[in-house]
């Protein structure tokens, strides 16, 4: 294995740096979706009222119609809808999440007193890292028959949570390795990663329907108005023109957003690794035993003809695809996870040239 240099680090700035990240992320996307929610009702309400006359002896304008919705004169039907769908999408992506990152693996629960040794370690390990972060809850922990190394967390609430490592992981890192990588994990949870990983792409997908929704609304809704109004028509082209930029424009800026908030989590998640090992050196020494094993032919095969795994990419400890943009060009953009270069450096670590 590769040799290490191991620096001091301050974990708590690593954490608080991150979740400053993070909750400007989360606050950019609930912008978009309330100011989308809004645009849908402004149209909506101008293609509706555009041709009344105002007592001033005015056409209806969009400015009155955006007067009216913002004083909630004009309910905003198509934002309370949109929240309403966005949010039992939500729980019903929370209820069935577990089933998902399963889905695909060949694998077992571990109980307490496992026959088998190694299971037995996984959840002597959980336990105790779980007595570490202070967690009122013992998660469900999982085994996964996998040849390549590699664990994820999963879980609505702390009450509902597991963690699963595969068999490779579990058998190729020593006791403390394998310590670092549960405190990786029960980070997560405690810092609800689960939920806002979900949020985020639970919100992508709602803009996009929202987006699609809006651009068809008005390709076929605004064809009356573009008849019997020349000024409505000329104002409802310019909105048509707006939506398909936005069309091409919005989900490439959600995707962008989406994976910074899973790096954010996963820098805070090894920080958080070092606050319960008291050291760095464990959690470097797994992240680099990881990168090699999925550097080797056979995992490497294995991994990829798994369908499933590319569900599984955001919540891995590890994504090996993120590795092909690890060249620190574009700031590792559009990869779920860090380069390991950059996770060994926040963490205090690098690899001795």
């Amino acid at each position: 294995m590769a040799a290490l240099d191991i620096n001091s680090v301050d974990w708590r700035e690593v954490v608080k740096k991150n979740t400053r990240k993070s909750y400007i992320v989360i606050t950019f996307f609930l912008i978009i979706f309330f100011a989308l929610g809004f645009l849908i009702d402004l149209i909506w309400r101008y293609v509706q009222y555009s041709s009344l006359i105002t007592y001033s002896g005015h056409m209806v304008d969009l400015s009155d119609i955006a007067y009216l919705i913002v004083s909630l004169k004009l309910t905003p039907w198509a934002t309370i809808i949109s929240t309403v769908i966005a949010f039992v999408w939500l729980m019903a992506t929370f209820s069935y999440y577990d089933k998902i990152m399963l889905a695909g693996t060949q694998y077992k629960e571990i109980y307490p007193n496992d026959p088998d040794p190694l299971c037995q370690r996984i959840y002597n390990v959980t336990e105790e890292m779980k007595i570490a972060a202070n967690m009122s809850y013992m998660p469900r922990v999982y085994l996964i028959e996998a040849n390549y190394m590699n664990a994820f967390a999963s879980g609505f609430s702390e009450k509902s949570s597991m963690v699963a490592v595969t068999r490779a992981l579990a058998n190729r890192l020593t006791r403390d390795e394998l310590q670092a990588v549960m405190a990786h994990e029960l980070t997560h949870i405690r810092n609800q990663d689960i939920k806002l990983n979900l949020f985020s792409i639970v919100l992508s997908n709602m803009l996009m329907f929202m987006v699609e929704f809006l651009f068809y609304s008005t390709l076929f809704g605004g064809n009356r108005n573009r008849r019997d109004n020349n000024n409505s028509g000329n104002i409802m082209t310019v909105i048509f023109m707006l939506l398909m930029l936005l069309r091409f424009v919005l989900p490439i800026i959600t995707s962008l957003m989406t994976l910074f908030l899973s790096r954010t989590r996963e820098y805070m998640a090894d920080a958080g690794a070092v606050e319960l090992m008291r050291d760095n050196k464990p959690m470097a020494n797994a992240l680099i035993k990881i990168s090699q094993n999925h550097s080797e032919p056979q995992s490497a095969q294995s991994y990829a003809h798994n369908a499933n795994e590319r569900m599984r990419r955001a919540s891995y400890l590890y994504d090996p695809a993120s590795a092909k943009f690890s060249t620190g060009n574009v700031d590792d953009m559009f990869s779920t996870h860090p380069s390991l270069q950059k996770r060994l450096e926040s963490i205090g670590a690098s690899i001795r040239r």
